[in-house]
């Protein structure tokens, strides 16, 4: 089928829908509108409306105005502006919780997949406070220890809400919170044939972080240090190593305290951090997610403006020449 999309010419198969078109794409229909040989296609009929060969489509978005160049972070064919990923537990209720994501700017948020409350079915649940339609929901195995409860809960995360892009985390030992990396390039196996977009916890082992890419993983998301230790970057050489060698994002994900480190990671080239305890354990959480906020940015900058060289040596500002 020849399709014009956004000015482009484009030969697609088995492209039966707007709704298909989109998926095969990588773009989230949520937050697109299409019109199709100039007539706007309501969201509510994406499934239902066919597309014919020599079909012009036009597909726009929202951007901010003024002349900024965009710089998205890409994960799984999706863009977020924001390349800080949150997590949403350890805060003192739903309330603070929903207001340090906000004065974050995050656009990820990680969810942990726990049983109903059976005893009180009201209670307030999380997405009471955080909506999945304002937010992307990232399914994490926070808690697993083996490959197969990995695997059952994303299954499970995946039939309650949809989701297909997750955060596989398979731990070892719960006094260290380490991954088992034996563990988790089973599930990731296992999950990639699934359909399943695989974002993965691992180690800082330059050798495994090859394997998980190889495996399918759409994102390697390396240790800085221990969860929720707050001891910051501890090897950012094998870190820096690993994004060179990636073809996909690369986050770091644990072990971030303050400010610093993020901006510390960010400048090392990571395409993102994500972090839980350093927000929700300050003594203010909303003003942390808010200097969190501003380190990823700086430290993006920083990154993409290229820093000095260190020298061994002193090197004036001020020419010598003409000293009085």
């Amino acid at each position: 089928m020849n399709l014009t999309i956004n000015g482009e010419a484009r030969v697609l198969d088995g492209i039966g829908t707007v709704e298909a078109l989109l998926a095969s794409l990588g773009i989230d229909q949520r937050k697109v509108a299409v019109e199709r040989n100039l007539e706007i296609v309501p969201k509510s009929a994406y499934a239902e409306t066919a597309l014919g060969d020599g079909d012009q489509l036009e597909i726009v978005h929202f951007i901010g105005g003024g002349n900024t160049t965009p710089d998205p972070l890409v994960v799984a064919g999706q863009s977020f502006n924001s390349r800080l990923l949150v997590g949403t537990g350890k805060y003192k209720d739903f309330e603070e919780t929903a207001a340090a994501i906000k004065a974050s700017g995050a656009e990820i948020v990680t969810v942990a997949v726990r049983r109903v409350n059976l005893s009180d079915p009201s209670k307030p649940m999380l997405v009471d406070y955080v909506s999945p339609k304002d937010y992307t929901f990232l399914p994490n195995t926070a808690g697993c220890y083996t490959a197969d409860e990995a695997v059952r809960t994303l299954r499970l995360a995946r039939e309650a809400g949809g989701w297909n892009l997750v955060k596989l985390e398979v731990l070892g030992e719960q006094k260290f919170l380490y991954p088992d990396m034996v563990e988790t390039l089973k599930a990731a196996e296992v999950l990639v044939k699934d359909g399943f977009k695989v974002m993965v916890y691992c180690t800082d082992d330059i050798i495994m972080a090859k394997r998980l890419e190889e495996i399918g993983c759409c994102a390697i998301m390396p240790l800085g240090a221990p969860i929720g230790s707050g001891l910051g970057i501890q090897n950012p050489v094998n870190i820096r190593q690993i994004i060179e060698q990636s073809h996909v994002p690369v986050l770091v994900d644990a072990g971030v305290g303050t400010a610093s480190d993020a901006a510390i990671a960010m400048e090392l080239g990571c395409d993102g951090v994500l972090m839980n305890t350093a927000i929700a354990e300050a003594k203010d959480p909303i003003a942390m997610a808010k200097a969190m906020r501003h380190a990823i940015e700086a430290g993006r900058l920083a990154y993409q403006a290229g820093r000095m060289p260190k020298k061994k040596f002193a090197d004036p500002s001020s020419p010598l020449a003409g000293l009085i």
